[in-house]
């Protein structure tokens, strides 16, 4: 990444009784002992950022005690913080706004770290805007990039802006902690490293049951949600405006069954109405991080191809052989997706089929 560019306008010096603050924190996104995968990519995120400013990394392990929050550290360890904030009380059983941020409020106070990163998921969306109010501070939301000015070691922050035409730097110059929530699948995937260990450091916060408005009657998870997943899926089959017409989306979505894939759209899609934008592939939508990405009648605007490109493995399939997304797709097919899609649709039907009678 480039240096950001210098901040303009007022100058900027950080109060003397700011500069106490270090540390880079992530708080880690568990529920009933499952860890959500961006924790882990933070974490390696946040290992870069600390190498930059030379400090510690933090992980935040937040819950009922058990060994589930147990393992959740060692693997905290492992993924690449040097300590960990193990915070505990049957009242952080579930999460609830209420009781997770007056506890994060807390925590960071007593320990003023600089930097606090969350997941941009419903859960580090709600929690980063509560903690952010309490503590008075700056928050950026929904980055795809996160890096350090060297100048004044601020956090620079970039997100998508003007509806995903543009790209801003944001960076919180006169308050602490800086604060950013970062979209799933953006950052790479650390390597764990079983052998590493470190510090942790337990916290048992006053709560009283009672006194908390919000109560649990039922938890469903994700998985169980009739929803798409595309930002954890491992295959994705997408579509974009050269199908031509929405019935020829069934194409897609019978390649993506054969596939077990999701299935994807580019923005056109959406705003035509085809599909609800949960599938919406893009900067204003999902980025995505598969091991395989199907583009079908995708021309790769620059829209599009930040939320895919970092696909383990791209294949395009386009009419025109001068279209943007054979420039950096891995395998490319110059043809018509109504005729391909059915192809492929058969071809893997039948070798997933033999497979499956030799094993």
């Amino acid at each position: 990444m480039s240096q950001p560019s210098k901040p303009q306008g007022r100058r900027f010096q950080l109060p003397e009784h700011l500069k106490v603050y270090q540390g880079v924190w992530v708080i880690i996104e568990q529920e009933r002992g499952q860890v959500h995968s961006v924790s882990w990519e933070l974490v390696g995120e946040a290992r870069k950022l600390a190498d930059k400013l030379g400090v510690e990394v933090a992980a935040v392990v937040l819950g009922a005690e058990g060994p589930d929050l147990n393992r959740i550290c060692g693997e905290s360890f492992g993924f690449g913080a040097d300590v960990v904030y193990k915070v505990t009380h049957p009242c952080l059983k579930d999460y609830r706004t209420d009781p997770y941020s007056k506890v994060m409020t807390e925590v960071v106070n007593t320990y003023k770290p600089e930097i606090v990163l969350l997941g941009a998921t419903t859960l580090g969306r709600d929690l980063a805007g509560a903690i952010a109010t309490t503590l008075n501070t700056g928050l950026t939301a929904d980055c795809t990039e996160l890096d350090i000015y060297a100048e004044n070691r601020s956090l620079a922050a970039t997100r998508p802006t003007f509806g995903g035409t543009l790209l801003c730097t944001i960076q919180t110059l006169a308050y602490r902690p800086q604060m950013a929530t970062v979209r799933p699948r953006v950052m790479a995937m650390p390597d764990r490293d079983e052998t590493r260990i470190g510090r942790v450091i337990e916290v048992t916060p006053t709560l009283v049951e009672d006194e908390i408005v919000t109560k649990v009657l039922n938890f469903i998870p994700d998985s169980a949600q009739n929803e798409a997943q595309l930002a954890f899926a491992d295959i994705i089959v997408s579509a974009g405006k050269g199908l031509g017409k929405q019935e020829n989306m069934k194409l897609v979505w019978d390649l993506a069954k054969v596939l077990g894939a999701e299935v994807g759209v580019s923005r056109p899609l959406v705003q035509a109405g085809w599909v609800g934008n949960d599938r919406q592939v893009g900067q204003t939508g999902k980025t995505v991080r598969p091991k395989l990405y199907i583009a079908a009648g995708i021309s790769g605007a620059i829209q599009h191809r930040v939320g895919m490109e970092k696909s383990d493995l791209i294949l395009a399939i386009n009419t025109d052989p001068n279209a943007t997304i054979f420039e950096f797709a891995h395998y490319g097919i110059v043809g018509d997706a109504l005729k391909i899609l059915p192809a492929l649709t058969e071809a893997f039907a039948k070798k997933l089929s033999v497979n499956r009678l030799a094993s």
